[in-house]
């Protein structure tokens, strides 16, 4: 691991811009230093043989005279002698060495003391052997002898007193190099020294202006990376004007620009998301291949599933149960909206599913949206009032048909005979008179749906006014000689003051319908139980009878437009279904509750709950009986 780690230091090092700055510089430092010394010294070496070369060049006499000797006729020996006196005669310390040939290539003079044994012996350098049959031939080699170099000088002796410039002999001069060459080596040892030099002061230089280069950098990709991980803080600065200075300045105004949108794009998110967690409809997002990437809590409790995460990368067929009836492809084309149904035995749920793309400029569908709506209150009161008008309908056909069928039996005869036309009137009478009275029951539901049933309310004891109602009940079988059916009415009712604001009509209309069921319902000498109980904050009164009971399965909707626990007994009685649903909705009115508790052979009991607060009587206040 510490090799690891130290192996990816040093190739962060070495890939880091301060050391390529400082490489190149290097380099090219190195590089330009090597070309001008190479030259230099090659230059330098070049000139200063050009200079021993110049220095060793014998004067014109000096050939002339060898050459005269070479030519001239006199004993061999004193020309020898004559030439190595006019080879000492030249005084020259560049010159280690003359020698001179003749044409036959021998040896006839040199100045060198140790080469004496020389003379006279036929020569071996190819050079001087070139020179003297006229061939080409290097005027000027370097020789190395004994460990020693050697600038070497070959010059021919032409005759000028002949015609055709006969080459008559050689004369060859030779230069000690080492002295030379030390000095070009001494020469290239300070140029090479200071070349050090200025290569180490050039890498130092090289890394001061790469780090005084790359440290702007080096914010600049510092500053982009914290932009890259959302950190916003903090900028640049900007110490220069050049293109890296501009640079920085760019990245500040480019953070800058980021903040902002990256705050726009966030704070439009937030209020997105608010909204869709909100919304009182389902939206559900996903992306091109069907699978969810977005839920809100509406969908997810009206899909009842567990969370939101869970469903996250899930199909939108499995979650809406739509994959045995429609494919990913058929959304995509052609479905708009679909109609869910998500019943249980237990809870009604309808839905209405609306389906749009999320499709690009372009043309590229990159998901779809599908926002639920709940039309499970619609779809109840679309079939209620399906039903509503069904029962309208057969409610008022059946009497009418009896009307219709008496009034024929008139008009065939019966008319004329009294007793008989008399039953048949009546009968058409009662009928009539329960039509108009279910029409004016529908009319009064029509005005408390649309708002415009007039309430007057004021404050009443409400345990005097109970009384008052059930007083009126009493009466009628006081006065009834002969009544259809026996009752008692029996009062739990205390003696309080609990002052309610309601409309005193309209709440004498709700105990009538109460106790007008309580006596149709309850068996010959029932006893009808009538309570008033104190709540504090609402007082709650009951009517209970010892009538058949309500089925446990129709409780629920005794209180529905029309609805019958015993169809063919209320018909007869008389009943229109609505006189629960009109006391409901007069309860309500005044925010009060109405309920039914019933146990099927042991009778049933009606409550109704108003609110109320707790009122003081002034002394000034005079209130009438």
């Amino acid at each position: 691991m510490y090799e690891t780690t130290k192996k990816h230091k040093l190739r962060s090092a070495f890939s880091s811009i301060h050391f390529k700055v400082a490489l190149v510089f290097t380099l090219t430092l190195l590089v330009t230093l090597e070309v001008v010394g190479a030259f230099f010294v090659k230059q330098l070496e070049r000139e200063s043989l050009d200079s021993v070369k110049n220095q060793i060049t014998l004067k014109p006499y000096a050939t002339d005279t060898l050459t005269e000797q070479l030519v001239s006729s006199d004993d061999y020996d004193h020309v020898n002698a004559e030439i190595y006196k006019v080879l000492n005669s030249i005084n020259n310390p560049a010159i280690s060495e003359i020698s001179v040939v003749d044409a036959n290539g021998i040896v006839r003079g040199t100045n060198d003391v140790s080469g004496q044994d020389s003379i006279n012996r036929k020569t071996t350098d190819p050079n001087v052997k070139a020179a003297l049959s006229g061939a080409k031939f290097n005027k000027s080699p370097i020789e190395e002898s004994d460990g020693k170099r050697y600038q070497v000088v070959i010059r021919p002796l032409v005759n000028a007193r002949s015609t055709d410039n006969h080459i008559v002999g050689v004369v060859v001069v030779r230069a000690n190099l080492e002295p030379t060459y030390k000095s070009l080596n001494n020469i290239s040892l300070i140029f090479f020294s200071a070349a050090f030099l200025a290569i180490l002061l050039g890498v130092i230089m090289s890394i001061i202006i790469s780090q005084s280069l790359a440290k702007p950098i080096t914010e600049i990709n510092d500053r982009t990376l914290r932009i890259a991980q959302g950190d916003y803080t903090g900028e640049i600065r900007v110490q220069s004007n050049d293109e890296i200075g501009q640079l920085a300045e760019n990245v500040n105004i480019l953070a800058l620009r980021i903040e902002e949108t990256t705050n726009s794009i966030d704070f439009e998110k937030r209020r997105l998301d608010s909204v869709l967690e909100y919304m009182t409809d389902g939206v559900i997002a996903t992306d091109r291949r069907g699978n969810i990437n977005m839920i809100n809590s509406t969908a997810v409790r009206d899909l009842d599933l567990t969370d939101g995460d869970s469903t996250i990368g899930k199909s939108i067929l499995d979650v809406l149960h739509i994959s045995g009836q429609q494919t990913l492809r058929d959304l995509l084309e052609g479905s708009q909206e679909l109609f869910l149904d998500f019943s249980t035995p237990d809870h009604e749920l309808f839905l209405q599913a609306y389906f749009s793309l999320i499709q690009r400029s372009s043309g590229f569908v990159s998901g779809i949206v599908v926002v639920l709506h709940d039309v499970t209150e619609q779809y109840r009161i679309d079939a209620e009032r399906r039903q509503f008008v069904s029962n309208v309908s057969h409610e008022l056909r059946t009497p009418l048909t009896s009307v219709k069928s008496y009034a024929d039996a008139l008009q065939d005869g019966a008319i004329d005979e009294p007793e008989l036309a008399r039953n048949f009137l009546n009968v058409i009478q009662d009928e009539t008179s329960r039509m108009i009275s279910m029409i004016n029951d529908l009319l009064e539901l029509s005005r408390m749906d649309s708002g415009t049933m007039a309430i007057e309310s004021e404050y009443v004891n409400i345990a005097e006014l109970f009384n008052y109602i059930l007083d009126r009940f009493d009466m009628i079988i006081a006065n009834d000689d002969e009544p259809k059916k026996r009752y008692t009415i029996r009062r739990e009712i205390p003696q309080s003051q609990i002052w309610v604001e309601l409309d005193t009509s309209k709440f004498t209309q709700v105990i009538d319908n109460l106790m007008n069921n309580a006596i149709k319902y309850s068996p010959d000498g029932g006893v009808i139980t009538a309570r008033l109980d104190d709540k504090q904050t609402e007082v709650v009164l009951s009517i209970s009878d010892q009538g058949l009971g309500i089925p446990a399965a129709d409780v629920n909707h005794v209180f529905d437009r029309f609805f019958r626990v015993d169809k063919a007994r209320s018909r007869a009685q008389g009943g229109s279904g609505l006189g629960l649903a009109i006391s409901k909705e007069i309860v309500e009115r005044f925010d009060g509750r109405i309920w039914v508790e019933s146990v099927e052979g042991q009778g049933s009991t009606f409550f109704i709950a108003l609110p109320y607060e707790p009122y003081e009587l002034d002394d000034e206040d005079v209130w009438d009986d």
